[in-house]
């Protein structure tokens, strides 16, 4: 039984984003000032990167299209590390802010932008606060009409903000009008008839490392890969401070220096992938030509092979 659970590689995610663009600090950082802001992402990420490599991880990176236009090295530099890249829009607005022309057009600019750069096929996508909620599922059809392949946006929790609620917890097939995409949802932890938020993030950072320990763990008894997700503003504890309200402040600025230790606890005791290795014989298996269902959404599991390492990236 330990074998196997050890065999699991989980999907270790990083939103590629400047510490400025958390929705959050909007009040006190709105995009008429993101230019004068000092960035830190491509320093954040080429730490992050190093310490993969010594854990001989990989990992999926969801950048946002205007950061990568701007640090081409640091997309380079993710490639060359082995890693995938992904979209995350290319302003980091929410998806639920946007009209679905808008939406169109910001994933297709970024994936454009990352192709470009990186010189290798882009297929994921992760919405901005996983912003993809009920009643916003056509941007689950324009995703696949400009030729995605899988998602990271439905968080199966309810919170204020976000939370795909009645969403599956482990990885499965979504049919859509416009043809079938692949669910990949953040981990969760379910105690009772409760489901916690556990994959990351502020989870990772302000709770005890048994929630997401314990997360990781459930989805190994399962058989299936587990998706971590980490921004790299949040083990920085060097980067400036605005003027944020109490509340705001102790939930983006707090234990920023404790991060980066239960990372590599974290990578330590459990092995990682990037989505796109996990992916790569079921989705040239089974996903049928874009554009070829036609049906009503349906739902079905995801085989997913987490220790598989593919070649190549799907194309």
């Amino acid at each position: 039984m330990r074998s196997e659970l050890v065999s699991i590689r989980h999907f270790f995610t990083v939103d590629v984003e400047e510490y400025f663009q958390v929705a959050a600090l909007a009040p006190w950082a709105p995009r008429t000032r993101w230019e004068s802001f000092e960035s830190r992402v491509e320093l954040q990420v080429d730490r992050l990167l190093e310490l993969l490599g010594r854990y001989d991880a990989h990992g999926t990176f969801f950048t946002v299209g205007c950061v990568a236009e701007r640090h081409p090295s640091m997309i380079r530099a993710i490639v060359s590390a082995g890693h995938e890249l992904a979209g995350h829009t290319w302003d980091h607005r929410r998806v639920t802010g946007q009209t679905p022309d808008e939406f169109r057009e910001s994933i297709r600019r970024t994936k454009q932008t990352l192709e470009d750069l990186g010189g290798t096929p882009v297929i994921g996508f992760r919405a901005p606060s996983f912003s993809i909620l009920r009643g916003t599922e056509w941007s689950l059809d324009v995703l696949i009409e400009e030729g995605y392949r899988y998602d990271s946006s439905l968080f199966p929790v309810r919170r204020r903000g976000y939370g795909y609620v009645g969403g599956r917890r482990d990885p499965y097939w979504i049919d859509r009008p416009a043809g079938r995409l692949a669910e990949i949802p953040p981990a969760t932890l379910q105690i009772g008839w409760m489901t916690l938020p556990a994959a990351g993030g502020a989870y990772f950072r302000l709770l005890p490392y048994a929630l997401v320990r314990s997360a990781l763990r459930s989805a190994e008894s399962r058989s299936v890969p587990a998706t971590f997700y980490i921004h790299p503003w949040e083990y920085d504890p060097e980067q400036p401070r605005l003027p944020v309200s109490f509340l705001t402040g102790l939930r983006h600025y707090a234990k920023l220096g404790g991060v980066w230790p239960r990372l590599e606890r974290l990578l330590g005791e459990f092995r990682f992938t990037a989505i796109v290795e996990g992916l790569n014989r079921e989705l040239s298996a089974r996903s049928p030509a874009r554009g070829s269902r036609r049906h009503s959404p349906e739902r079905s599991q995801l085989n997913v092979a987490p220790d598989h390492h593919a070649d190549s990236p799907l194309g």
